[in-house]
């Protein structure tokens, strides 16, 4: 029987899907609602087809409820950027008319014709340690806030103000030195005190949040901490984004994903290349701290650091090249990682412990990495199945269209033709009946 990717555009209170065959044939397109109602409406007519693929634009982003619902059911997910889709859309026929029905149609072709997309997992350790992130990454913000919030109030507790932003201890010694008498001024400490408070059990959080990163790292048998600069924040960040790192086929890849290529926009004779904006900016985040605490400290980061500026770089251009190496570790690191997790599960079965630290630092790659690298995206392992043969049919069935009402969706045997008929937008509507030409 023939495969059939199902084509999603998600969104927080519905989906509207479009599913067809590996020969382009529509076989079924509607909408539905997010609910357990219409999710399994949805599935019910999905599940006709044995051999489905699901294809969700944005699986890590607002598409990620309705992918990790469906991984939990067993089915097979692929991740669809919205800059491939947003491609497809601009060059399919329609005038670029962006409704949910052109997007979805607009997904499952990038589905079919493109090879290289990444297939969603289902891993609970990688799924944890991103909950973990991401709630660590919204207390240090809040921290944040509340130390400019306190800075703030000393601006008008003390003449001139604190100098800089301190420690909460330093603020508490600071705070101690103050005694106002009017009525503003009484409030205004109270204020202070009161965020010394927050910032006191910010800091507590924290410091239990990075214990429990660097516990979960390590059963994770990374060894991303090895490199100086990652701590027990940015190596669970990287891996929880990264997830699989055989997803990139070189390290240019990966420096691509992670914005630290530079972008080569050469014309004629003139060669130049510009700072990318794009990639992962979170995981360049950690890469530039990283970056940061290696010139900070007496390594062999800075020490190329400073071989750049010698050669007439500028700070930010040579910060620059030192992102892009730290870039290559990472992801020589990532790799060494997963072949020692791949070589001991060989040898003491699903459960074991990864192999022996492989060290890195900035330099331990061939010298031949610098600001000019370009690399361009090229192609992707296969992450589709093969294809499966098509079961012949007689031309009389061929030719006879039948059709019938499943929760709102039109579905369709293959015909041979690509003519299409108009849908219902709702998933309770009525079906328009059409005669077939």
């Amino acid at each position: 029987m023939d495969r059939v990717i199902i084509g999603m555009d998600p969104h927080k209170a519905s989906v509207t899907i479009e599913a067809r065959d590996t020969r382009e044939v529509l076989r079924a397109k509607g909408r539905f609602g997010t609910d357990n109602r219409q999710y399994k409406a949805m599935l019910q007519v999905a599940r006709q087809w044995p051999e489905r693929l699901w294809a969700v634009e944005g699986a890590n982003g607002i598409g990620r409820p309705v992918a990790q619902r469906l991984l939990a059911d067993g089915e097979r997910v692929l991740d669809v950027p919205a800059k491939l889709a947003a491609r497809a859309r601009v060059f399919d026929t329609g005038q670029g008319r962006k409704t949910d029905a052109t997007d979805a149609h607009a997904i499952v072709m990038v589905a079919l014709r493109d090879k290289g997309l990444r297939e969603v997992g289902l891993d609970p350790a990688l799924m944890a340690l991103r909950l973990l992130c991401d709630r660590r990454d919204e207390i240090s913000h809040a921290r944040a806030q509340a130390l400019n919030r306190l800075h703030r109030l000393f601006l008008e507790l003390l003449a001139g103000g604190a100098p800089v932003k301190k420690s909460t201890a330093q603020y508490k010694a600071l705070l101690a030195t103050v005694r106002p008498r009017d009525v503003v001024g009484k409030t205004r400490r109270r204020m202070a005190a009161e965020e010394l408070a927050d910032l006191a059990r910010y800091d507590a959080k924290l410091k239990a949040m990075k214990a429990e990163l660097k516990a979960a790292v390590q059963a994770l048998g990374s060894h991303l901490m090895d490199i100086h600069g990652i701590g027990p924040a940015g190596a669970a960040r990287i891996l929880a984004d990264v997830a699989d790192v055989a997803r990139f086929p070189d390290r240019n890849h990966f420096a691509s994903w992670t914005g630290t290529a530079p972008i080569d926009p050469s014309s004629g004779e003139h060669t130049h290349h510009r700072l990318s904006r794009a990639g992962n900016r979170r995981l360049n985040h950690v890469l530039y701290m990283a970056g940061i605490v290696q010139l900070r400290n007496d390594t062999e980061g800075r020490t190329y650091y400073r071989r750049k500026c010698a050669e007439a770089k500028t700070s930010l251009e040579a910060l620059r090249c030192l992102k892009r190496r730290l870039s290559d570790v990472v992801y020589r690191q990532l790799v060494a990682d997963a072949k020692a997790r791949a070589a001991t599960v060989e040898e003491t079965g699903p459960g074991g412990h990864s192999g022996a630290t492989l060290s890195s630092s900035a330099t331990d790659l061939t010298p031949d990495i610098g600001s000019s690298d370009e690399p361009q995206p090229g192609p992707a392992p296969t992450t589709l199945p093969s294809q499966a043969p098509t079961r012949k049919t007689s031309g009389s069935r061929t030719a006879a269209t039948s059709r019938r009402r499943a929760g709102g969706v039109n579905v369709e045997r293959p015909t041979g033709r690509t003519t299409l008929t108009p849908t219902s937008v709702g998933a309770h509507s009525t079906a328009s009946r059409t005669p077939t030409p």
